[in-house]
């Protein structure tokens, strides 16, 4: 991550400018807050959702984390006038600066947690670095999608490496050549989210799937993500004996034990998240 453990100590006495967040029964919710700019992300806003994502990466108590956004559109992607040199910084965040640049395909590969992304409305550029870097996204049935950068002279660079396990290589360059704007049913088609709901649906869908989740081990959760990102850049020959490496640290683990016994017991289990 980005932030270090020690970064995120005094967390709950930042003062957040362009993001909500509430950490309530195991759940981190993130809620993107900047509706004027249809949630377009500049440094400080990047700067506070990397900072929220190590937060729960570091913390054992947080086994899920929940991706919101305020105002009619998800994410607009890049604040251009910001990128550009434009001074957008219009309120004051207390979160540190980071030791580098945000990277947000970074941020969510090494966040180890089930992030759900709640879209209810339009995601476009950028923004495709939030949802496609989650586990889930679950959307409603009015949203959009699509990648316009071509027609602004742009590329989507950093995004194709987010979306390039998602779908095809045909599907991935068809979006950023034609610069089309796709709904949530095309959407989940190619699978660039997973579930499509009806708007007044949505809260309950995500809460329902929130609650499927924390009925499992997240210590298991947590070690199974971990290994999922570090063995795509193992050779081949590798990968076993690093994932019977990280079976052993399960096993040792004592949510493990905790489950072994609940299923002997015919009980269900009391998870600690250790």
């Amino acid at each position: 991550m980005l932030y270090s453990k020690d970064d995120i100590q005094n967390f709950s006495e930042q003062k957040f400018a362009y993001i909500i967040v509430e950490e309530k029964e195991n759940v981190l919710t993130i809620t993107l807050n900047r509706p004027d700019k249809r949630n377009a992300f500049h440094m400080p806003l990047a700067n506070e959702l990397a900072y929220a994502l190590a937060y729960a990466h570091y913390t054992n108590a947080i086994w899920c984390v929940v991706l919101k956004a305020n105002g009619p559109v998800f994410c607009a992607g890049a604040d251009l006038k910001a990128f550009a040199g434009a001074d957008t910084a219009e309120l004051t965040s207390t979160v540190p600066i980071p030791k580098d640049m945000v990277r947000f395909g970074d941020e969510f590969n090494g966040l180890h947690k089930p992030c759900i992304a709640q879209v209810h409305a339009d995601v476009y550029a950028g923004g495709f670095l939030m949802i496609g870097g989650c586990t889930h996204v679950v959307a409603s049935d009015n949203a959009k999608f699509g990648l316009p950068e071509v027609k602004r002279g742009i590329w989507p660079f950093q995004v194709m490496a987010t979306l390039e396990p998602l779908m095809s290589s045909r599907q991935l360059l068809d979006l950023c050549l034609r610069a089309k704007t796709i709904d949530a049913t095309e959407a989940k088609n190619i699978g660039l989210i997973t579930d499509v709901v009806a708007i007044d649906d949505l809260e309950n869908a995500v809460q329902k799937l929130v609650n499927e989740i924390k009925e499992q081990s997240p210590t298991a959760v947590r070690l199974g993500l971990k290994a999922f990102q570090e063995m795509k850049s193992l050779p081949a020959d590798e990968k076993h004996k690093y994932l019977q490496s990280m079976l052993m640290q399960c096993l040792s683990s004592k949510d493990a034990a905790e489950g072994i016994a609940a299923f002997k017991e015919k009980r269900k289990a009391d998870w600690k998240g250790e």
